[in-house]
Order: C-alpha cells, then sequence, then structure tokens
C-alpha cells in the first residue's frame, strides 16, 4: 500500500497487534483512528476511547473511513475465556455493529482479524487450508471461538453489501470485507503469553510440560501480521475487493514448531530451568475442566485466575499447523522467519526482570493442580451435603 492520503480506523488499536498495525498505517501516510477501552498515545494517530457495544459511536468515526481493521475481540486466554456473556456481546454483536457501521457511512473496505479457532477445536490438523469447513459450533469447548466463527461468518457474508444512502436507499458503493486467520502472536514487548509464561516460571510453576514432543503449531511474529493486515487492506482497495474480496486466509511464520521448544529459548535465557516432566494431554485437559468447573461455581465471591482452561490446553498440546499458500499466491504475503531471541523479546525480558529470579521455589504446577482437585473435591462434598 504506497504512501497516499486517506483514513483507516483500527479498532483495537490498543491492543499490541493493534497497536503496532495503527503506526505502520501512519507510517503509510494514513490518517488513523484507533479505537480501544484504553488506547496510549502515537505518532500520527488519534487515540478514540470506546468499545466496539457502542454503535453511534462506530458510526460517528467511520465517517470518510477507507479502512476498518477490526482487530479487537475478548476472551482468549485465561479468566476471560470464562466471561461467557461479555465474550458474546463483544466478539458477536460488537463485529455485527461494525459491520452495520461500515454499510451505513460508506467505508468500502473491511479487513477482519480472525482465529485459527474458527477451524480448529481440538481435533488434529497437518497443513491444513483455507478449504477446510469451521468447526461446529456446538462443539468447541470455548466460548471465544465459537463467537469469533460467528463474527468471521458475519464478516464475509457482508462482502459485496450495497451501501446505505442518506435517506436509507442502497447506496452506489459496495462494502468488501476479508478475514485473516492468525497464529499465536508474539514479539518484544507482546502482552499476553510470554508474561504470562515467564511469570509462571518465575513462580516456580514451569515444572512440567505435557502432550507429545511431536506435536506441532504455528506461531506469527507481530510484524509478519501487519503485514499481511496491510496486503489484505490493499487488496480489498482493487475493483470489486480484489482477490481478497470474501475470503479467509491462514497468517503464520510458515514454521511449525512445538510450543514448549518455541518458548525454551526465552525461559533458558532468563535463568529458568527446562521441565523434564511430561503429563498426558488428557490429564492437563481434565484437571483444567475441574478448574473451570470450581470457578463456575465460586466466581461470584472469587473471580480467580485459572492455571489453564481447556481451549488453551489444546492449543499447546494438540497438532494444528496450516500452510500459508493462499496467502503467498493472492496477496503477496512473505514472512520473515524469527524466533524469541531474534525478535528481541528476550532482550526485553532481561531489560525489564529484577536481577534475581526465583528457580523453583513457591511450588509446582502439581502442587498448585492437586490442590484445585482438593477444592473441587470439597465443594462437591459441600452441594451433595
Amino acid at each position: 500500500m504506497a504512501p497516499r492520503s486517506g483514513k483507516a480506523v483500527v479498532i483495537g488499536g490498543g491492543g499490541y497487534f493493534g497497536n503496532r498495525l495503527a503506526k505502520r498505517l501512519a507510517a503509510l501516510g494514513y490518517d488513523v483512528v484507533a479505537l480501544d477501552v484504553r488506547v496510549e498515545p502515537a505518532a500520527g494517530v488519534e487515540a478514540v476511547v470506546g468499545d466496539v457495544r457502542d454503535a453511534k459511536l462506530l458510526q460517528g468515526i467511520f465517517q470518510g473511513a477507507d479502512v476498518v481493521f477490526h482487530t479487537a475481540s475478548y476472551g482468549m486466554s485465561m479468566r476471560e475465556q470464562l466471561h461467557t456473556v461479555i465474550i458474546h456481546a463483544v466478539n458477536v454483536q460488537g463485529t455485527d455493529n461494525v459491520v452495520a457501521a461500515c454499510i451505513a457511512c460508506g467505508v468500502p473496505s473491511l479487513v477482519y482479524t480472525s482465529t485459527y479457532n474458527t477451524v480448529f477445536g481440538g481435533v488434529e490438523i497437518v497443513a491444513g487450508d483455507e478449504s477446510l469447513p469451521l468447526f461446529p459450533l456446538d462443539a468447541h469447548c470455548d466460548a471465544y471461538s465459537r463467537t469469533k466463527a460467528l463474527a468471521e461468518q458475519a464478516v464475509l457474508a457482508a462482502d459485496g453489501a450495497r451501501h446505505v444512502g442518506k435517506d436509507g436507499d442502497p447506496g452506489r458503493g459496495r462494502l468488501h470485507t476479508t478475514a485473516l486467520r492468525p497464529a499465536a502472536i508474539y514479539g518484544a514487548g507482546e502482552r499476553r503469553h510470554l508474561p504470562r509464561t515467564v511469570e509462571n516460571a518465575r513462580r516456580g510453576w514451569y515444572k512440567c510440560t505435557f502432550g507429545k514432543p511431536s506435536s506441532l503449531t504455528d506461531m506469527v511474529h507481530v510484524d509478519n501480521l501487519v503485514e499481511a493486515h496491510v496486503l489484505a487492506a490493499r487488496s480489498l482497495a482493487h475493483a470489486n475487493g480484489g482477490e481478497a474480496a470474501g475470503q479467509a486466509y491462514f497468517i503464520s511464520d510458515g514454521s511449525p514448531i512445538n510450543m514448549f521448544r518455541f518458548f525454551e529459548p526465552l525461559l533458558v535465557g532468563l535463568g529458568f530451568p527446562t521441565p523434564h516432566l511430561r503429563l498426558p494431554l488428557l490429564v492437563v485437559y481434565c484437571l483444567a475442566w475441574l478448574t473451570e468447573l470450581i470457578w463456575q461455581v465460586v466466581h461470584p465471591v472469587w473471580d480467580f485466575e485459572p492455571l489453564l482452561v481447556r481451549a488453551e490446553v489444546l492449543k499447546v498440546g494438540v497438532t494444528h499447523y496450516f500452510s500459508i499458500d493462499k496467502a503467498r499466491t493472492e496477496l503477496g504475503y512473505a514472512p520473515i522467519s524469527t524466533d524469541l531471541v531474534q525478535c528481541g523479546a528476550l532482550e526485553w525480558f532481561l531489560e525489564r526482570m529484577p536481577e534475581e529470579r526465583p528457580r523453583g521455589r513457591g511450588g509446582s504446577v502439581l502442587f498448585v493442580l492437586a490442590a484445585l482437585i482438593g477444592v473441587f473435591l470439597v465443594l462437591h462434598a459441600l452441594l451433595r451435603a
């Protein structure tokens, strides 16, 4: 996308990826509006504090936009995955609001940040591609995956929708849409997965791995994902939306790897020992399920942070990786190969962590899981009394 005058709106522009995307678009010459519940100021980016559930706000900031990037979502991991009402309101109703605002405001292009989870639900996938059907909605073990699939369907179904004129009559233009399905995002300063992994190691909880050592999944560096979105928007800007119109694309670095092996250079570089104990996937999955059941019972008075939830166990322990050939061919996507050391993530943590790091003190994962089982048994006994 060559530098040019225009307006781009990044919904979720306060997040790690959304913020990087907004800065990239500003560097390309766009007038950028970043919308999120919390937004940090950035050069060339207008920050707007708001929520996708506010339909009126969306219509206000979409006026005159050339492209909208919908990167916002809720419920991706940890305790958030259990807040089902908010997940549906943000991911489904919020996306419906975005689509409606694009049509009402005459926005020509909408790029939606989807997820691997639209297709993956715990069943092994080896070198899958976009011809695979969506995973059955009622078979997902989490609301995030289910609602993201619904949102993706809504976005792609809106491709070719005619804009609404000032008097409510059909306008002359049309909305064109595409959906990018990224793998797990990483990079220096990533705020979700990397800090959580390092903190668990600091607490001495990273004592074991699970699943088969041969299980593989994809990762995507944040800059590769940013470029994929830029390329998708460039395609949609062509007549009739280009090749991307109405299409979904898997986006990754194109180098499947075992998740625990992926994190190993970071943790070793920070001075943490490598775990040697490996638990069966089924055992960890059942323990995560018990944790969720406990949360359902006690969260009105204790909204604790689960160590594991089922969807995350499946994401880590079950092979699922996808071809990026379609994105390469149709979008011109060419990811740069990197890892947690080369991308600066290790250096980022070394600069911010205290010199004294706990090494195994504070209990193990097995102890924590055993405690959760004990709590569950006590609650079960109380409920039966």
